[in-house]
């Protein structure tokens, strides 16, 4: 009996360490993540003795000031993407996966909606949202949550959260400043501690953060948009029953090796879009793998991962459908192969109609993957995404 209890104990133990990773602020002191590493690295038992070491001197001594935007310019340098042929970013977008356990969905939402954030206050802001998976049955026009399926490792993105910002200049003085410590309980050690309790209990594992370049950048300005006291909703949330969609979200995951990069970006921006213009449009934007960032959590990205994703976020899923059902719809997916839509207006002469043009060859790997979201806690600028 004991020693179940102590495999269970040091179970958890591991679990909290590995969700530190993703979630430890990089302004948490020295001293802060020593008793974490060591306290997570220990196998707890009634001999084990915890110290904890006062940090208020500790942090005074060691914080500088406050990151700006201006301390992360070089961020914005895109020669490197230019020189090989690859768009520009306009906008840059930070994700974070969730496996989230069953039957916890509620609790983990509420985790979200009573935490405390100055998001849309920051520099640099422009949209967020959390996202729950959903598959969509469309004979019976219903769609439901999809949790996935642990075995294959698929209920990693059930749950996603999802932040637009101006530049990635602005998302590193964020990711360094003291906003984020806030958002993820760092700002005491006993704060960072409940965050990682709460978190062993609602997630399976740890989160996955994945970061991308925004391309193609499309949104409209909102009418209205959802109110914020200090940078965050403040929506009530009973743990028992999730909460209301807010938004509707479809993409489709793209393999794209990187010598076809260049030439899949032109194709799609040489496409002729109608999207800005349909009723119920929020926002789009193709998203580029940032490979190359780097934080705690991030890891490489794997064979298996998309390296592009189009993302088109609708104000609820008629919206979407309507969109589906439209000539415009049918326009923008009439070309095999996701060609591109000069070649179908050539398509229309007398000559071409007689002997179709080959369709252009796909630029991935394996076709694409359409995965749909609902979006709910919605938070935006006043200009839009």
């Amino acid at each position: 009996m004991v020693q179940s209890q102590s495999i269970l104990v040091l179970s958890t133990w591991v679990l909290l360490a590995s969700i530190v990773s993703a979630f430890v602020p990089n302004g948490m002191t020295t001293h802060q993540q020593h008793i974490i590493s060591t306290s997570s690295s220990t196998k707890p038992n009634k001999y084990t003795k915890m110290t904890m070491v006062s940090t208020s001197s500790s942090s005074s001594s060691s914080s500088s000031s406050t990151p700006t935007v201006d301390d992360y310019t070089k961020d914005d340098i895109q020669d490197d993407l230019t020189s090989r042929g690859l768009l520009k970013r306009d906008r840059y977008v930070a994700t974070n996966r969730f496996a989230v356990r069953p039957g916890k969905e509620a609790k983990f939402e509420a985790r979200w909606a009573s935490r405390k954030s100055r998001l849309a206050t920051l520099d640099g802001f422009k949209y967020f949202h959390l996202m729950r998976r959903v598959s969509i049955n469309r004979e019976e026009d219903t769609s439901t949550y999809d949790m996935g399926n642990k075995k294959d490792g698929s209920t990693l993105g059930n749950y996603v959260s999802f932040t637009i910002w101006e530049k990635k200049s602005h998302f590193s003085a964020w990711r360094k400043g003291d906003a984020f410590k806030e958002a993820h309980g760092g700002t005491s050690l006993v704060a960072f501690i409940t965050t990682l309790v709460s978190s062993a209990r609602t997630l399976q594992g740890a989160p996955r953060p994945a970061f991308y370049d925004g391309l193609l950048q499309q949104s409209i300005i909102p009418q209205s948009t959802p109110t914020t006291i200090d940078g965050w909703r403040q929506v009530e949330a009973d743990e028992t029953t999730t909460l209301p969609t807010e938004c509707f979200i479809a993409c489709n995951q793209f393999y794209v090796p990187e010598e076809n990069a260049a030439a899949f970006e032109q194709r799609w921006k040489d496409r002729e879009s109608t999207l800005s213009s349909c009723d119920g449009f929020v926002s789009f934007s193709m998203l580029r793998r940032d490979g190359q960032a780097k934080g705690h959590g991030v890891k490489p990205v794997e064979e298996s991962e998309p390296t592009y994703l189009s993302t088109t976020i609708w104000k609820d899923r008629e919206a979407f459908k309507a969109w589906t059902m439209s000539n415009n719809f049918k326009k923008a997916h009439a070309p095999a192969g996701g060609g591109d839509s000069k070649k179908e207006e050539e398509g229309s002469s007398e000559e071409t109609k007689k002997s179709p043009p080959s369709p252009p060859q796909p630029l991935w790997s394996k076709p694409p993957v359409p995965v749909f979201y609902e979006g709910t806690l919605v938070i935006s600028s006043a200009d839009g995404a």
